[in-house]
């Protein structure tokens, strides 16, 4: 039997397979105000009549000063439910649930006037990965600052339940404010929050933990390990990891780096490889984990589910390329699919 097809639950979450589609930023809010429009309805919605069965949508900040760019998702006002509620319901007549991953990108945030971050040590990046070519010098955060943020993510995650998210996934990895914190490297505070690497996720676990109904899951993406010279091994990630299972998060979303410009260590180019890492964490942590990178050849990903590395399967360019991916996967493996009935003719 194909496991990629098989029903997976956790907690009140249940969905109908294996797959996932991995938050991917589209950049795409014209008004800049951070209300998904009609190009976020039509791409979410697209890949829910495609088979997926957890939809996670992108990158969405809790604060304007936090969005990568301006042409960011955000989460920070009421006024922005209706238009998630939308793309929510529309998703659900399909069988797919919706997430949302909210975040602050931190020290790399494009647009912000002042960058903030844990400390004030700048993230080096190739000129063609932003729009400016280059970063603004990140100011560190003050206590009260670090406060008003962490009830922003509360705050934010309130919305997402009133919208009906299924699920919500913290950012915690490729190099944003909650990565920041945990990283050793970039992160030099002498105050409690460099002390203790994962007091400040920590303690937004439990903030976003508090306004989430007892029965949803909580998912928390992470970078298994850093490719910057001197950055933390998967040993490190485990290690916050686990902080953050006991501050209430269920599932981890397993990916690496995103810190900086790699230094000796490269990532890997090949398929599957971050598999490794998800399989780590969950030996180690004995909770669901989501693989992700470069999975998007179907017997990769059905590989990495049934060898037991993995609960779940994240495709990202793969859905960029090809909207109706789960299907095609699905009748790859199983060899038998039953698309929307408009479409019955063409994919069978």
């Amino acid at each position: 039997m194909a496991i990629i097809t098989t029903p997976f639950k956790v907690k009140d979450l249940e969905l109908k397979n294996r797959i996932v589609m991995a938050p991917m930023c589209q950049y795409s809010v014209e008004k800049e105000d951070g209300i998904p429009n009609d190009w976020h309805f039509v791409h979410y919605v697209s890949r829910a009549i495609g088979g997926t069965g957890l939809i996670i949508m992108e990158m969405t900040s809790v604060t304007p000063e936090g969005r990568i760019t301006n042409g960011d998702l955000g989460l920070w006002s009421d006024d922005s439910v209706p238009a998630y509620k939308r793309i929510i319901d529309e998703i659900h007549k399909y069988g797919t649930k919706a997430a949302i991953q909210i975040a602050h990108a931190g020290r790399k945030a494009e647009d912000a006037k002042q960058p903030v971050g844990p400390s004030d040590i700048p993230v080096e990046v190739l000129p063609e990965e932003t729009k400016n070519g280059s970063l603004k010098p990140p100011r560190a955060l003050d206590i009260k600052e670090i406060q008003t943020i962490i009830t922003q993510f509360k705050d934010a995650a309130s919305r997402a339940v009133k919208a009906g998210f299924d699920t919500i996934e913290l950012h915690g990895a490729h190099g944003y404010l909650l990565h920041q914190f945990m990283s050793p490297a970039i992160n030099n505070r002498e105050d409690a929050y460099g002390k203790d690497l994962a007091l400040f996720g920590e303690e937004v676990v439990k903030a976003v933990r508090s306004v989430m109904p007892e029965d949803m899951p909580l998912i928390m993406r992470m970078s298994a390990i850093e490719y910057i010279d001197g950055g933390y091994e998967i040993d490190h990630a485990i290690k916050m990891a686990k902080r953050f299972k006991n501050a209430g998060v269920d599932m981890f979303h397993v990916s690496s780096g995103g810190e900086g410009l790699p230094g000796k260590k490269k990532p890997g180019n090949h398929p599957a490889y971050q598999v490794p890492f998800a399989r780590a964490f969950k030996e180690a942590l004995q909770i669901p984990v989501i693989a992700v990178g470069k999975l998007s050849i179907p017997q990769v990903a059905e590989a990495a589910l049934a060898n037991e590395d993995a609960d779940l399967v994240a495709i990202a360019r793969g859905m960029l390329n090809d909207p109706y991916w789960g299907l095609h996967a699905i009748k790859a493996i199983a060899h038998k699919v039953t698309p929307p009935v408009q479409y019955s003719r063409g994919i069978r």
